[in-house]
């Protein structure tokens, strides 16, 4: 089962369970999701949504001085996958990235967000290249 569909699964149980806040937050999400252009999505695709969704809340609350914690992001949040730690990207470009290949070590992060997908940002592959003598 794709997240896509899971996700349309849960929304039909939150609606049954009159879970109002799981109802509303799935809602958004699967709007988002009809937006796109294809009509079934990767669950690639659809955790970046999901992300976007997430930091387009986050912006809202900082904006309006409430604590950044909602209960829409905690039932979005539960989707995405777990982040991978600087552990494992340590040990992942330690094992499969030849760093002395590349003029600067930053152009690894294409390789290395690729692999990891959704579970990595941008921000943290360059902190951890950065940390790498």
């Amino acid at each position: 089962m794709t997240l896509q569909e899971q996700i349309k699964q849960d929304l039909s149980l939150a609606i049954k369970a009159q879970n109002t806040e799981k109802k509303d937050a799935l809602r958004v999400a699967m709007g988002e999701f009809g937006r796109m252009d294809k009509k079934a999505l990767s669950d690639d695709e659809v955790v970046k949504v999901m992300i976007k969704l997430i930091k387009s809340e986050k912006e809202l609350l900082e904006k309006s001085g409430k604590p950044l914690e909602s209960p829409f992001i905690q039932v979005i949040e539960a989707y995405l996958p777990k982040p991978a730690t600087e552990e494992e990207v340590m040990a992942w470009i330690g094992e499969n990235v030849n760093l002395s290949e590349y003029k600067n070590k930053m152009q690894a992060m294409s390789v290395i967000i690729k692999h990891f997908g959704a579970r990595v940002e941008g921000n943290a592959v360059k902190a951890i290249l950065q940390k790498i003598p």
